[in-house]
C-alpha cells in the first residue's frame, strides 16, 4: 500500500493560509463524457466539496476503477489512482490504512461497484475504514454501449436484452446499510450544490460513507432526463437507527435525496502502530 502512493500524480500546491476555491482542484484535462452526461455535474460537486472541507489537493486522494465515472481522478489536481475493474475499494482501503493522514475518496459507477466489485463493496462497508465512496448510478453500462447493469430495472427493454433481463435490480443503499456503512445518502447530479454538500458531509463523517448519486446517461437512457422532475428531498431527517433507516430505504421510491443514515460505529483503527520492519526488508524477502 505504501508503494501505491508513489504511483499517484500530485496536484498543485496551495499557499498556506489561502482560502481554497473549487478551481484549485480542477486539472487541465477536459472531460470527454457524452454531452448531457450527469457526471459533469458530479465532477463539479467533487471540487466544491473538497474546497468546503478545506483540505489541500495534496492532502486528498481519489481512487477509481473502470467506467465513465472512473475518469474523475484525471480531471482533478489531487492525488489520483485509476485502478482495475471493481477493485477501487480494495486499493483505497490499503491506501487509507497506510496513509491515514490523507482524505481518501472513491469514485465509481453501478457496473464497476456492484457487479465485479460487489464483494469489495460489502466488505468495505463492513470494515468501516474512514473513507468516502461515491457511486454515479445510471442503471446502465454506458462505456460499453448500453448493457443492463446490476441496478437496471428488470423490464427495461433494449437491443441487448429484448424485453428486459427479468432479474431483480440490486438495491445498493439497503446492502450498504446491512453490511455496516456508517453514512448512507443519495444525491442527484442535477443538483451539484446539494451533491457537493452531501459529499462534504460524507467526508467529515467518521467511518465508511456511501453516497449514491443518480447521474443520468442521456445517451443510452434518454428517459432519465425525467429524473429532474422525479427526485425530491426525503420527507424525514437522517437517523442513526439502522432499523428505521432500513424501513425508510426499503419503502422509498428510489428518488429520495438526502442523508438517510448517519451511524455511530467506531471506524476501523488506522495508524498508531509501529511497523515491525521497513519496506526494504520486505522486498529483500521476495528477492530471487
Amino acid at each position: 500500500a505504501r508503494r501505491l502512493v508513489c504511483w499517484l500524480a500530485v496536484g498543485e500546491d496551495v499557499r498556506p493560509g489561502a482560502a481554497l476555491q473549487p478551481a484549485a482542484f480542477k486539472s487541465d484535462y477536459k472531460p470527454i463524457w457524452c454531452p448531457g452526461c450527469g457526471d459533469f455535474s458530479v465532477l463539479s460537486a467533487f471540487t466544491k466539496a473538497f474546497a468546503t472541507v478545506g483540505r489541500k489537493p495534496e492532502e486528498v486522494a481519489v481512487v477509481s476503477g473502470i467506467g465513465c465515472s472512473s475518469r474523475i481522478p484525471a480531471y482533478l489536481t489531487s492525488y489520483g489512482f485509476h485502478g482495475v475493474h471493481g477493485r477501487a475499494l480494495a486499493a483505497a482501503t490499503g491506501l487509507k490504512v497506510a496513509r491515514p493522514d490523507l482524505t481518501v475518496v472513491v469514485a465509481g459507477g453501478d457496473g464497476d461497484g456492484y457487479s465485479i466489485g460487489g464483494n469489495h463493496f460489502l466488505h468495505a462497508c463492513r470494515r468501516n475504514v474512514d473513507m468516502t465512496y461515491i457511486v454515479m448510478d445510471n442503471h446502465v453500462y454506458g462505456m460499453t454501449k448500453g448493457q443492463a447493469s446490476p441496478t437496471t430495472e428488470p423490464d427495461w427493454d433494449n437491443k441487448l436484452s429484448p424485453g428486459g433481463t427479468g432479474v431483480r435490480a440490486f438495491n445498493p443503499l439497503v446492502i450498504a446499510l446491512a453490511a455496516g456503512a456508517n453514512f448512507v445518502a443519495r444525491a442527484f447530479s442535477g443538483d451539484p450544490n446539494g451533491t457537493a454538500d452531501l459529499i462534504a458531509q460524507g467526508i467529515r463523517h467518521p467511518g465508511f460513507s456511501f453516497i449514491e448519486v443518480l447521474s443520468p446517461c442521456v445517451t443510452f437512457r434518454p428517459e432519465q432526463r425525467e429524473w429532474k422532475q422525479q427526485v425530491h428531498p426525503a420527507n424525514v431527517g437522517p437517523t442513526d437507527d439502522a432499523a428505521r433507516a432500513a424501513r425508510r430505504i426499503m419503502t422509498d421510491d428510489g428518488m429520495n435525496i438526502g442523508v438517510l443514515y448517519a451511524g455511530q460505529r467506531t471506524p476501523y483503527p488506522v495508524g498508531g502502530r509501529e511497523a515491525k520492519c521497513d519496506v526494504a526488508t520486505l522486498e529483500a524477502e521476495f528477492e530471487l
